[in-house]
């Protein structure tokens, strides 16, 4: 995961880094990617949610979806078997031979697949790509995107 870290507030609390030229982030893609790092360290750390979302709420400062950020992240995690039984027949190989941040891309892509159909899957893929690329391995976005686009074709069938 390409994050730096927090000097004295929390060795484990990762900034919300920018690849390359800066770019402009939105307020819901800060959050996405908060939403990514919360889904990592809390599948790493084990720590509860509620802990995880205090401590990213007090680091992070400035415009932030904040609203989305309290709603999808503890979502997520509280649907997380069903995000795996989906996964499973999509994954090339066993999920826990997965790199954990894909891991947690697919996850959350998943979750906004089945539960926030105000997304356009377009939306969800690309983001989720957008996440993998900047924090996840050498080509993981590729695999992101295959797995991601498998899904939407099932799920969101009226959408496409």
């Amino acid at each position: 995961m390409k994050t730096d870290t927090v000097p004295a507030q929390s060795a484990r609390t990762p900034v919300l880094a920018e690849e390359g030229p800066k770019k402009k982030l939105s307020d819901r893609q800060k959050a996405r990617r908060m939403v990514l790092q919360a889904l990592y360290q809390w599948q790493l750390a084990g720590a509860p949610v509620h802990e995880i979302q205090a401590e990213f709420r007090g680091y992070y400062q400035g415009r932030i979806d904040w609203a989305y950020f309290h709603d999808v992240f503890p979502a997520t995690v509280a649907h997380v078997t069903e995000l795996d039984a989906a996964l499973t027949p999509l994954l090339d190989r066993e999920m826990s031979a997965l790199d954990p941040v894909e891991l947690s891309v697919l996850r959350f892509g998943m979750y906004e697949l089945l539960h926030r159909l105000e997304v356009p899957y377009k939306v969800v893929i690309n983001e989720c790509v957008e996440l993998a690329k900047v924090f996840g391995a050498t080509d993981g976005h590729r695999y992101i995107n295959g797995i991601l686009d498998r899904a939407a074709r099932s799920i969101r069938t009226l959408e496409i």
